[in-house]
């Protein structure tokens, strides 16, 4: 007689168990091939991909095209992308970069190290946020076709923190040398070495990209095709979630007393995390050429004319927190509180305006002032409404004007045809990146979007951040932030509202669409759909 083990055949039971309970649900974390992913964006783009604008839908889908040398896991740990590895220099003026072999273009011409040095000095010369991540770039060496060194004038802590697809694509040198950069047919059409290619663009209605086949990370994408909408209205958006036309919605797409219902529904949901490469600041900008606007008096008096905390609780329902400068607080590091604030005072903006030397009128207005929001969010529209009717009780009369994104951006930053605007700039994971462009007299070009709008300049300002921009040190570097925010707020260029937590609205049978501090905007080579 055989020898009877219970703990074998007890196992093989078991296995075999877990085996049919397998079979007949599935693997949860099993991506599946195919399908197409449909997202909604609430405006459309001036073009797909972002080597000369930082807008925010553009920043959502030139990284699923063009890539970066660079992305992060949730700390912010540099992973490797197009580069494989890389080394600083003690000094931190050497950064040596080992480009991924293999890689092609979507047309099929091979990827190396010349089409990393011409992104970068375009990059360098024309992007509203590189012309200050790559200032101290001095030189660019490509001594073979996989390595790219970098030398500096002086170091650059932040660069590295620059370097993913949708912050720095890496575009193709032999598409764009010789041409105009402005009107090359690549913004509109990208060819890149990213999961999706990209295959029709339908002007107001949406962006088709489809699976690159010889895309370098073998098996991805698990998507055939990614199609992105265009839906101006948040209720539409809204509707489109609900009902399953559209399964991924970035930016806080719908009104955010939209956000509770739909998040109560089965099928429906909402993704907090995502936004941290950005730290959005909700904020007014003034045009200091304006005859009124250029007294720091009037700014001044704005200020205590608008409850911000009114704005933080009815416009955006709670989902942003308050932040005393442009330096989102979300930067723990370089935050401060220890700054010129402005509270709610209506009697104390009278006071200053009268101080001014714009008394009211006999119809009670001391003069207009045309007011141009984002076009973007429903928010926006409603921010614009609020100061309109708060501005009005000590005497400013605003006239809203409305337009579209292209009209906007055109408007705002090249023929300077604005007197204020709400909006809202994205901080990245160092001020240095996000903030300094803001305020940094030498990026104030026409032409430049999402830059020095308010035309500011002060030379103790620009010291401060150039200085900031070299010092290595943390905790002196840090000190010359909190100096900045400072100044800022003495000086009042624009006037920070609210620290925003943007949320993603998503359909449940869309997995892995969040996976690192870029959120959505990340290139989706590991989403998938299915139950």
């Amino acid at each position: 007689m055989r020898n009877f083990n219970f703990r074998a055949v007890l196992g093989r039971a078991l296995l075999a168990l877990l085996l049919i309970t397998a079979a007949s649900v599935g693997f949860a974390d099993e991506p599946k091939r195919g399908g197409t992913l449909t997202m909604a964006l609430s405006s459309e783009p001036t073009a797909l991909v972002g080597l000369l604008t930082s807008a925010i839908d553009t920043y959502f889908i030139s990284g699923k095209v063009t890539e970066g040398l660079v992305t992060y896991d949730w700390n912010f740990n540099l992973k490797p992308a197009l580069a494989e590895s890389w080394e600083v220099s003690p000094d931190g003026k050497q950064i040596t970069f080992h480009l991924r072999e293999g890689v092609k273009w979507h047309d099929g011409a091979d990827f190396t190290a010349k089409d990393v040095k011409f992104s970068i000095e375009v990059l360098k010369a024309r992007h509203p946020r590189g012309r200050i991540t790559f200032a101290n770039v001095q030189q660019i060496e490509t001594p073979d076709d996989h390595t790219v060194v970098l030398k500096l004038s002086k170091p650059a802590p932040y660069l590295m923190t620059a370097l993913a697809g949708p912050e720095s694509p890496i575009v193709p040198e032999h598409i764009y040398a010789g041409t105009d950069f402005a009107t090359n047919k690549n913004n509109i059409a990208p060819i890149g070495t990213g999961p999706f290619k990209f295959t029709e663009w339908k002007k107001g209605s949406f962006v088709i990209l489809e699976r690159n086949e010889n895309y370098w990370q073998k098996g991805k994408p698990y998507l055939d095709r990614i199609v992105i909408r265009f839906i101006a209205d948040a209720a539409a958006r809204a509707v489109a979630m609900e009902s399953g036309e559209v399964q991924l919605e970035p930016g806080s797409p719908v009104s955010f007393y939209d956000v509770e219902r739909l998040s109560k529904l089965p099928n429906i949901g909402v993704e907090r995390r995502g936004d941290e490469y950005g730290s959005i600041v909700a904020r007014l900008e003034f045009n200091l050429e304006n005859k009124y606007l250029k007294n720091v008096d009037v700014r001044r008096a704005i200020a205590h004319a608008i409850d911000k905390e009114f704005i933080r609780k009815n416009i955006w329902f709670g989902f942003a927190e308050a932040t005393a400068s442009a330096v989102s607080p979300n930067l723990k590091r370089f935050y401060t509180t220890n700054v010129p604030n402005y509270p709610y005072d209506p009697k104390e903006a009278d006071r200053l305006l009268d101080q001014a030397g714009f008394p009211r009128g006999s119809n009670g207005i001391r003069f207009t002032l045309t007011h141009d929001y984002l076009p973007v969010a429903d928010t926006f529209r409603r921010t614009a409404e609020y100061i309109k009717q708060a501005l009005k009780k000590v005497g400013i009369e605003v006239v809203i004007r409305g337009e579209d994104f292209p009209s906007y951006v055109r408007r705002i930053y090249s023929e300077r045809d604005f007197d204020f605007s709400n909006n809202w700039m994205n901080d990245t994971p160092d001020p240095t990146l996000g903030v300094q462009r803001l305020y940094w007299s030498k990026n104030f070009t026409r032409g430049v979007p999402f830059s020095n709008g308010s035309a500011y300049s002060n030379p103790e300002m620009d010291a401060l951040l150039e200085a900031a921009q070299v010092e290595n040190d943390p905790e002196k570097r840090a000190e010359f932030w909190r100096k900045v925010a400072y100044l800022e707020m003495t000086d009042l260029p624009d006037l920070p509202l609210v620290a925003v937590n943007r949320l993603t609205l998503y359909n449940k049978q869309v997995h892995a669409h969040t996976e690192s501090p870029l959120g959505s905007a990340d290139s989706l080579a590991d989403t998938w759909v299915g139950n």
